[in-house]
């Protein structure tokens, strides 16, 4: 004990000078002053229909590839008092609020070379209230959004070769403003060589760093940018009255380079969206599309450009993807639906405030039905492709028992209630999906009513063009609520529109039935067969592992047992997440044995006996399912008129 008294006091002397010293710098170099912020924090602002005072500078670097690190530098007007910035968490085209505050770090703020000091909202964690100490007309705001190594919480949007640049994720915004009259001065700093494809005006381009023209904060997040090492424009509506281009980054030089007939194609497309819709409500469109297998990916619409991203061999396949060749079509609908026609619900006045979305059904699913026709009418597809799509699209709803208890209406709010999250039972929870393709069915449905109705003389087609149409070259949104459609589509052709709608968007209940009116009146049957054509085969992908439609499970990697359908035969077993088929009757376990186990049961008695495992259990299983092998197809019904042929007809004016 003396010892170690001894040797403190010994420590203390010692220390003393040094000690000493630090006091004299610290006195010299007082601490910053504690936040005057009031505790509780002060409400924040509601938007108003106001002009922010002057124009906020914002400069993105884009060229920390090496951690994937995006940094922001923003120069913002201020006056002295309370300022709150907001960082956008509605995210449009997320449907819901999805912005990633929690990668937003190492945040800065000073004004006259003084540092400012921020607090968050303890109520709403993307807004940061300020105290702007008088004199400061300025303040700097530093930060940086660390983006993702890998796809597992956040999609990658930063590789070796491309950036993917989202505004929405890399700005703070004051509030107390509408985001449409807030104005922002962009510019981004490229790493070496780069070139980028963005729906902004650059005024200038000095080394690696492109200036943009001042442009409103709602049409700012609204312009995405891909940059890459590997870049290409294509101008695919020569000519035109406003350009149209396909912006292209690749992993590889290679991967941009599309041959002339894939260019004819994307012509096509402009030229078919013109005469389906009649006007234009953009003053340039920019398909950015990512041929890609490192960035994450993405299908997301924008007013005047897509955010898409595709394989790198999409261009060399034989036969890409009919969903990836589906997708630009889609997006580029959405320019005029979803974007110039907007859900009065989701046109908000900024994007902190929530949006709600009970018209997706129109914006999602009416976009799914223009997309899924465009296809084939500009050659992006086949029309015999278009029919194969539909089949499975019309069997997955006719099999779904989710429609039991969650009416397709209510799945408008799915994002709402937890973004893309994880679905066990997707047959019986519904989701996402259903007010894409649920409503695409809708539609069609709609369509042939009028086709049939006023013998083939109009279509869903003069709804578009009346709906959409309008204020050629306007691109500022306009509302529309679920009476705007009803009138007209009334328009078009008088009908209880009202009741029809309602009558399937409400649908529920054991006897609530799947929408598949429309493909009847089409002049086509949905039904299933055994044995699938090489078309069928390549459009259904993973056929050989697919059992939905007779023992109720698909066959995943490892003979997993996935995608078990509610109350379909596994399910009646018992089967749950987590099984694996070691063996079929007395035969190792493969998608051939099963395959040839389910025919050789069909028209007989005997059940299929299943040997499955989970962890250190086994058990044995026997399905009595004797309808054999079961995939969807769509056949002619003799003597009709084929109305999916008139409807993926390309249009001649």
């Amino acid at each position: 004990m003396l010892k170690s008294a001894a040797l403190a006091l010994l420590l203390v002397s010692t220390a003393a000078p040094a000690l000493a010293q630090v006091a004299a710098s610290q006195a010299q170099t007082p601490l910053p002053a504690p936040t005057s912020l009031p505790r509780p924090l002060p409400p924040i602002p509601a938007p108003q229909d106001r002009d922010y005072p002057g124009t906020i500078g914002i400069r993105v670097d884009l060229t920390d590839l090496a951690h994937k690190v995006i940094r922001v530098n923003q120069t913002v007007p201020v006056s002295a008092g309370p300022l709150v910035l907001q960082y956008p968490k509605f995210i449009p085209g997320n449907h819901a609020d999805t912005g990633p505050i929690q990668l937003i770090s190492g945040l800065t703020v000073t004004g006259n070379g003084q540092r400012v000091e921020w607090l968050r909202d303890t109520v709403d964690p993307h807004a940061l209230h300020l105290d702007i100490p008088a004199g400061v007309e300025t303040i700097e705001v530093d930060f940086e959004w660390l983006t993702q190594p890998d796809n597992s919480t956040w999609r990658v949007v930063m590789t070796e070769e491309i950036v993917n640049l989202q505004w929405e994720k890399a700005v703070l915004y004051p509030a107390g403003y509408s985001h449409g009259r807030i104005t922002f001065a962009p510019s981004v700093v490229l790493p070496e060589g780069w070139d980028y494809g963005v729906a902004l005006d650059t005024v200038s381009r000095d080394g690696n760093v492109a200036t943009f023209a001042p442009i409103s904060l709602e049409h700012l997040a609204d312009s995405p940018m891909f940059a890459g090492k590997h870049y290409r424009r294509i101008d695919i509506d020569p000519g035109g009255r406003s350009p149209v281009h396909l912006n292209l980054v690749g992993d590889t030089a290679a991967s941009i380079n599309p041959s002339p007939e894939w260019i004819g194609k994307y012509e096509a497309l402009v030229d078919q969206a013109d005469r389906l819709f009649g006007a234009r409500h953009f003053d340039r469109y920019e398909f950015l599309l990512g041929l890609t297998s490192k960035l994450g990916g993405i299908g997301l619409e924008h007013h005047r450009s897509s955010e898409n991203t595709a394989s790198p061999t999409f261009f060399t396949a034989p036969n890409p993807a009919y969903g990836s060749r589906v997708l630009l079509p889609h997006e580029y609908v959405h320019s005029w639906n979803g974007k110039y026609r907007r859900p009065s619900d989701e046109l908000v006045a900024n994007f902190n405030v929530p949006t709600q979305n009970s018209l997706m059904w129109v914006y999602e699913g009416q976009t799914q039905y223009w997309g899924d026709v465009l296809t084939p009418r500009s050659g992006l597809g086949t029309v015999e492709e278009a029919v194969v799509n539909l089949a499975g699209v019309a069997a997955f709803y006719e099999n779904q028992p989710g429609r039991e208890w969650r009416a397709l209406q209510d799945t408008t709010n799915h994002n709402l209630l937890g973004y893309r999250t994880s679905n066990p039972w997707p047959s019986w929870m519904r989701g996402t999906g259903d007010y894409y393709r649920e409503a695409l069915l809708i539609w069609l449905d709609a369509d042939t009513l009028i086709r049939e109705a006023t013998r083939d003389r109009k279509s869903l087609d003069d709804f578009a063009k009346s709906f959409y149409g309008a204020e050629d070259g306007v691109w500022e949104a306009r509302p529309y609520t679920f009476e705007d459609v009803v009138e007209h589509l009334n328009a078009v052709h008088p009908h209880d529109w009202a009741s029809f709608l309602r009558t399937r968007l409400d649908a529920v209940g054991p006897g609530a039935q799947a929408p598949l009116d429309g493909i009847e009146r089409a002049g086509w049957r949905l039904t299933y067969v055994d044995e699938l054509t090489p078309l069928e085969k390549r459009m259904m992908g993973g056929w050989g592992n697919d059992f939905q439609y007779s023992l109720g499970f698909s066959l995943g990697a490892g003979n997993r047992i996935v995608g078990i359908r509610w109350g379909g035969p596994a399910f009646e077993q018992g089967l749950g997440a987590g099984w694996e088929l070691v063996a079929v009757g007395d035969r190792t376990a493969s998608a051939e044995a099963l395959r040839n186990a389910v025919t050789a049961a069909k028209g007989g008695s005997e059940p299929i006996s299943l040997i499955l495992k989970r962890g250190d259990a086994f058990r044995t299983v026997n399905i009595a399912w004797h309808d054999g092998l079961r995939y969807p197809r769509l056949v002619r019904i003799e003597g009709t008129r084929d109305r999916l042929a008139d409807i993926f007809a390309p249009r001649r004016r």
